[in-house]
C-alpha cells in the first residue's frame, strides 16, 4: 500500500461528494474532490397530470418535494436506487424502477405499456436525449419538465492541472458533463491537451456507456464502464485497476 492513488472526483460539492471521499479513502486511495457540477433550481416541478412521471436524479425528487409537489395518481418512476431512497425519505411510493439503472434500461421498463399514454420527464437541463428518442420510438406522448440546471462552477479545474502534471492515477467520471466540464475546465487553465494526455496514463473510469461515448468522442481512452451504474461500484474498479494490492 506505498504506492499512491490519486482519484479525481468530480460530483457536487454536497452529501455525494462527501460519500465519495470517503468511499475513496476507505478503499485506499486520495481522493481528489474537483466538483465538475453545481446545481441551480428553475423552481419548476412536475405537473403530476401525466399517467407517468419518470424522476432521473435525487436532485430532482429534493427539489421537486420542496415545492411541495406530491405524485398523486401518477406513476411514479425511478432510475435507480439512489433516486428511489430519495423519494421514499419524503414520503412518496416509486411504482417502477427498472433493472438497469439508466435511459436505456427506463425504455426497456415503460418500452411495451406507454403507447398513446403520457409521459412527463422530470429532470436537469442535460437529460440524455436516449429517453426522449426512446419515448418516441415507443409512440409515448411525453413531456419534459427542467427542474434545474447544472453548470461548472468557476473554481473547477484543479485535477486537470495534476493530470496535464501526470499527478493523477485515476480519474472517475459519472456523466457525460463531468466530461466536458472537466476539458473546459482544463482548457480555461491552458492545459486540455496536456491533461487528455496525462490522463493517458491513468486509469480513467465513467458510469454508462454514454458517459463513455462522450469521453472517447473527446479523445479521453475509458478503461472502466462497471456493470453496476453506481459511483460505488465505478470507485471500487477504478482503485482496483490503478493499484490492485489496494483492495485484496
Amino acid at each position: 500500500m506505498s504506492q499512491q492513488v490519486r482519484v479525481a472526483v468530480f460530483r457536487p460539492d454536497d452529501e455525494r461528494l462527501v460519500e465519495a471521499v470517503e468511499l475513496l479513502e476507505s478503499l485506499g486511495a486520495t481522493p481528489i474532490a474537483d466538483p465538475m457540477l453545481a446545481i441551480e433550481p428553475t423552481g419548476a416541478q412536475p405537473t403530476g397530470r401525466a399517467a407517468y412521471t419518470i424522476l432521473t436524479s435525487k436532485t430532482g425528487v429534493e427539489l421537486a418535494a420542496e415545492t411541495g409537489w406530491t405524485p398523486g395518481e401518477t406513476t411514479l418512476v425511478s432510475i435507480g436506487p439512489g433516486t428511489t431512497k430519495a423519494a421514499e425519505a419524503v414520503g412518496w411510493t416509486v411504482d417502477r424502477e427498472p433493472e438497469t439503472y439508466s435511459s436505456t434500461g427506463l425504455i426497456e421498463l415503460l418500452a411495451d405499456e406507454v403507447a398513446g399514454r403520457t409521459v412527463e420527464v422530470a429532470r436537469s437541463d442535460h437529460g440524455s436525449d436516449v429517453l426522449l428518442e426512446g419515448l418516441d420510438d415507443a409512440e409515448a406522448e411525453w413531456t419534459e419538465t427542467v427542474l434545474y440546471q447544472l453548470v461548472r462552477p468557476s473554481e473547477a479545474g484543479d485535477s486537470a492541472k495534476l493530470a496535464a502534471d501526470g499527478e493523477l492515477e485515476a480519474a472517475a467520471f459519472t456523466s457525460s458533463l463531468t466530461v466536458e466540464h472537466f476539458l473546459e475546465a482544463a482548457a480555461d487553465r491552458g492545459v486540455r491537451e496536456e491533461a487528455i494526455a496525462g490522463l493517458e496514463n491513468a486509469v480513467v473510469g465513467v458510469i454508462g456507456e454514454p458517459t463513455r461515448e462522450t469521453a472517447e468522442s473527446h479523445g479521453l481512452d475509458v478503461d472502466i464502464v462497471p456493470d453496476d451504474a453506481t459511483f460505488a461500484a465505478l470507485a471500487t474498479e477504478v482503485v482496483e485497476a490503478a493499484a490492485p494490492s489496494y483492495t485484496e
